[in-house]
């Protein structure tokens, strides 16, 4: 099975929009419960570093960085999401996607990549850590979702080649 990965568009939309609506109906995805339209979510993500996985011209998964701050001295930072196809889970196409955004991150001068992930997202836990996120803190009931209070898993990945000076 061949992954190409290329740069997400407007005309991606649809088919993005599907794989998130299938992440939020994980209800261990996001705190998301609605699809953003294509301006709102184009509007609310870092303009480079959208990725999204092909597998025999179908899209089947994708990558975005969203800003943590709009300060300067945090120009560096940005907040992951990853999101596959439910047909593809489990093929490591998420690994190899977050791979590519950290690649990608890095040739955008971006030195820290941080996720807040739901404990029980145990797969999106373990591809972060494989690739050199490390725990950072456990944010307790952090937001509400359908009523419940939610805590996340704060994890960082700090780049080994961009702000090390």
């Amino acid at each position: 099975m061949k992954i190409n990965f290329r740069p997400m568009t407007a005309d991606d939309w649809t088919n993005v929009a599907e794989i998130y609506r299938q992440g939020i109906e994980t209800g261990n995805a996001t705190f998301q419960q609605e699809i953003p339209t294509w301006d709102d979510w184009n509007n609310g993500h870092i303009k480079s570093c959208r990725i999204v996985a092909v597998i025999e011209n179908e899209i089947v998964g994708w990558a975005a960085l969203t800003a943590v701050s709009a300060r300067c001295v945090y120009a560096g930072v940005a907040e992951v999401s990853v999101y596959i196809s439910h047909k593809y889970r489990g093929e490591k196409i998420g690994t190899k996607l977050l791979d590519k955004l950290i690649s990608e991150s890095e040739n955008e001068k971006l030195w820290t990549l941080q996720a807040g992930i739901f404990p029980e997202n145990i797969a999106s836990l373990k591809i972060h850590e494989e690739l050199g996120f490390r725990k950072i803190g456990h944010r307790e009931k952090i937001g509400k979702m359908n009523g419940n209070w939610r805590d996340t898993v704060l994890l960082e990945r700090r780049s080994k080649v961009i702000g090390i000076d």
